[in-house]
């Protein structure tokens, strides 16, 4: 697995160390985490063509939803 090494402002280490310590976890757990949740994999290739415009029937439609029921207070 490859490391990464970076440079930051001993401000913004003290508070990365100040969030790792928060969470429980150590500093290079969190900063792995960091860069997983905003950089990670991504959606697959062509997922979005595929999947989610990939509908090729009729158009969809969303039923009427009915009044909404009135309950008795609390």
């Amino acid at each position: 697995m490859p490391q990464l090494h970076l440079y930051v402002s001993d401000k913004l280490a003290a508070r990365a160390r100040e969030m790792a310590e928060r969470k429980g976890v150590s500093l290079s757990r969190y900063l792995a985490d960091v860069v997983r949740r905003d950089v990670g994999e991504g959606w697959p290739e062509g997922f979005f063509e595929e999947v989610l415009g990939g509908w090729q029937g009729e158009p969809l439609m969303r039923p009427l939803q009915g009044e909404l029921e009135q309950r008795d207070a609390l």
